[in-house]
């Protein structure tokens, strides 16, 4: 049975909202308003949209890999507000570890400048988890 353009376009956006809800850490019931917060309605509908699709509904990469390849798209861009450390969240909740992160942080050096790696991996550092405070007793 062939859906209805209709049809598509909701089954994307729903699609692409638990994508965001995945990213942003998230329940699905809340990705709609946190990323209209952000963004606004419209865009939110389109990155829905946008990400209910084979970028990130794909079968050929991972989240880990989706989110590897978003970090690096932003960082090459100079980007190293709210927008990267969802992406960087979201390759830590998909097992890149802080170690990780590192290693790209440097070899994303040699492609894209000291500059940018340099102010994401400040980002890096200052989003890691902290390990819990040990307690005397």
């Amino acid at each position: 049975m062939h859906m209805n353009a209709f049809e598509d376009v909701a089954g994307r956006i729903v699609a692409g909202r638990a994508v965001y809800a995945r990213n942003l850490g998230v329940p699905e019931d809340e990705a709609e308003i946190a990323l209209t917060a952000r963004a606004g309605a419209q865009y939110a509908r389109e990155a829905f949209l946008a990400a209910g699709g084979p970028g990130w509904s794909g079968t050929e990469l991972t989240d880990r890999d989706r989110s590897i390849a978003v970090i690096a798209a932003l960082v090459g861009q100079h980007v190293v507000d709210a927008r990267l450390i969802t992406y960087l969240n979201a390759a830590r909740a998909a097992g890149v570890t802080e170690e990780g992160l590192a290693e790209l942080m440097v070899l994303l050096t040699a492609y894209l400048g000291q500059p940018a790696a340099s102010a994401a991996m400040a980002t890096v550092l200052s989003t890691a988890p902290q390990p819990a405070a040990a307690t005397t007793g």
